[in-house]
């Protein structure tokens, strides 16, 4: 139990980390589920299935960037976000110090 509960938390650090590509990845397999539902129906053009498959697409990305931004939010909110501080102080932090160098 205790290493389902480590693995789904790694999964969930991952996509915090990388909302973008999670987002991307969930969009490339709904367009190529979609697509293969719509072959199997024999009915349609092959047009048609395309711009389906682009639309289902399409809502399933809209709903992931909806998921991300929740997450983003209750991660803003709780302060559990990666690292030890916000990322815009630690981002500003960067910037300072290496301006200083110069």
């Amino acid at each position: 139990m205790a290493e389902g509960l480590s693995t789904m938390e790694s999964f969930r650090k991952w996509v915090v980390e990388h909302k973008l590509r999670a987002v991307g990845c969930l969009w490339i397999s709904g367009i190529a589920g979609s697509m293969a539902y719509n072959w199997s129906r024999p009915n349609m053009k092959p047009s048609v299935k395309i711009i389906h498959a682009r639309l289902h697409a399409q809502a399933l990305t809209l709903a992931a960037l909806a998921g991300a931004a929740v997450v983003e939010y209750y991660d803003h909110k709780s302060g559990s976000g990666s690292g030890t501080g916000p990322k815009v102080d630690k981002y500003a932090n960067q910037l300072l110090t290496h301006s200083q160098k110069d």
